[in-house]
């Protein structure tokens, strides 16, 4: 008998901190995703993670003082489990929703919307925080409780960031992976009140409807998944014009390690027809309307600075999408192509809307692709090159702070020749003028002395006129003030003869007080908020 009674105390035991460990991945993990999710709507990698985790850890400690307050464990425990599986994947879909009501306009709306979004993150750590105090009492009453419990715990929110970090988010995404998050704890809830509360039919019965819901939803993930990811993606995009004129429509999404790509078709009042639009992780890439433009910009205006294309060495950063290639292809150029991303490469490479624009420029025999981070390549290699393009999606997170440091752009001079040039895309200088003066002092630190600026035009809106569309920089290591950019020198076409006017060198502004940014000390107004 005596046995019996210790054997079974040792499967008690043995089952509570099995449901200590699993508590301990959920919590961390919603976490995780919630940070994640910030970031995407936010921006800011560094500074979401940074405060969901004071939030989360603060919130703990709420939830562990509530203790004393509430009452018998063997309910109470089991009520908490409940209330994560609803409460934690529920956070994610309030995050989305408050985020996805572009017509929806009051005083201090983002402010609030903010705000708002983050009370996830306390409903989860307050809940978690009193996870553990439960469970140290049940485990048994000696002193090793504690530890004990707090020890597996600790182990579990390891798991719970390598699993995540390794496994859910890049296989699962933050909404199917949330979803396993909920069945965890409803399990656990479950597991709990087969074991410890038998007597209540009531509990096993919401267990059970827990569990069956999240399995149910995980069997039918993928209608789930685009159905909140559309929402989302379309609001956010509707946002961006005032209230009516904008009607947008998601036709494919694609995940990637290091990106999150998405098609739309776009509808605007004030223009007609329809045009499809790819963004990476939220921030717009190309539409029709101005794809041919832009790559003019980027590869023929520079391209139409040398008069013999065929001797001329160029580097290709970014371009994921083949079509810069498909420009350069033109002029018989040697290329070394560089993007980190092989899996959105291969994913445009027979793709219909990317294939009509670089018709296969991937089998250009003076063309070869490195799949590599572009510092890294930089790093490994002495060639240099007459021309360097620069094809990124841009500043909108922390994340880019290496490819607009100094360190980046100091291995960009040392790999041009003394007379070659750096082309890229560049943000207005009226409209983002904090961005605009960092990133010049960063560009002049690492060593580039001159610069000639240009615009693309197109009558974008089909209204007979001529508009300015995207912005670009020439740099140069020299100050070549006797230079003149000239497209009607070089260049291929009819357009790019006239559509580009003579600019001439300039050497490149400095501006006091600012920081330039560098990968060990960042200046954070390089990133567009």
């Amino acid at each position: 008998m005596l046995s019996h009674f210790r054997s079974s105390l040792r499967s008690d035991r043995a089952l509570l901190l099995g449901l200590t460990l699993v508590v301990a991945f959920c919590s961390i993990v919603y976490e995780l995703i919630y940070s994640e999710m910030l970031r995407v709507l936010f921006g800011g990698t560094v500074l979401r993670y940074s405060i969901t985790i004071g939030l989360y850890l603060f919130s703990l400690g709420i939830g562990a003082f509530l203790y004393n307050y509430v009452g018998e464990a063997e309910t109470n425990f089991f009520r908490i489990e409940v209330l994560l599986a609803v409460v934690g994947p529920l956070g994610l879909l309030v995050m989305i929703l408050l985020n996805s009501v572009p017509d929806v306009r009051f005083p201090a709306k983002d402010t609030a919307v903010l705000a708002a979004s983050h009370l996830p993150i306390i409903a989860v750590g307050v809940l978690s925080g009193l996870e553990i105090p439960f469970l140290s009492s049940m485990v048994t009453s000696e002193r090793s409780a504690f530890s004990e419990v707090l020890g597996v715990d600790y182990f579990g929110s390891l798991v719970g960031t390598v699993v995540y970090a390794l496994f859910l988010y890049p296989s699962m995404g933050l909404i199917t992976a949330i979803v396993v998050l909920g069945l965890l704890n409803a399990v656990a809830a479950l597991s709990f009140a087969v074991r410890f509360t038998e007597s209540s039919k009531a509990l096993l019965l919401v267990g059970l409807l827990l569990t069956g819901t999240y399995a149910g939803i995980l069997a039918n993930e993928r209608q789930v998944e685009d159905s909140l990811t559309d929402l989302y993606v379309e609001g956010a995009i509707e946002s961006e014009y005032p209230p009516g004129t904008a009607s947008i429509d998601v036709t494919e999404r694609h995940t990637t390690r290091y990106q999150d790509a998405v098609l739309y078709e776009r509808q605007l009042t004030d223009l007609p027809g329809t045009d499809t639009c790819l963004r990476l992780d939220m921030a717009v890439q190309l539409c029709d309307r101005w794809v041919e433009p832009y790559h003019e910009g980027l590869v023929d205006v520079p391209m139409s600075q040398f008069e013999n294309g065929s001797e001329t060495r160029v580097l290709l950063i970014g371009g994921g999408d083949w079509i810069a290639v498909d420009h350069l292809r033109e002029y018989g150029v040697t290329v070394d192509h560089v993007d980190i991303d092989g899996e959105f490469m291969n994913y445009t490479r027979d793709h219909p809307f990317f294939e009509q624009y670089h018709d296969d420029a991937y089998e250009y025999d003076r063309l070869t692709t490195h799949v590599a981070d572009a510092r890294t390549y930089l790093r490994s290699t002495d060639r240099q090159y007459d021309l360097i393009l620069l094809d990124l999606p841009g500043a909108r997170s922390d994340d880019a702070l290496p490819l607009y440091s100094t360190e980046f752009y100091t291995q960009l001079r040392q790999h041009v020749t003394d007379d070659g040039m750096v082309a890229t895309w560049v943000y207005s200088r009226h409209r983002f003028t904090n961005h605009h003066m960092a990133y010049a002092n960063t560009v002049r630190e690492a060593g580039f002395r001159g610069y000639a600026d240009y615009s693309t035009y197109d009558d974008f809106d089909r209204d007979g006129q001529l508009e300015r569309g995207e912005r670009f920089y020439l740099l140069s290591p020299s100050p070549n003030e006797e230079l003149t950019l000239d497209t009607a020198r070089n260049a291929r076409t009819e357009r790019v003869q006239s559509a580009y006017e003579r600019r001439e060198w300039r050497a490149i502004d400095r501006y006091r007080g600012v920081e330039p940014n560098s990968i060990f000390d960042p200046n954070y107004d390089i990133v567009i908020g």
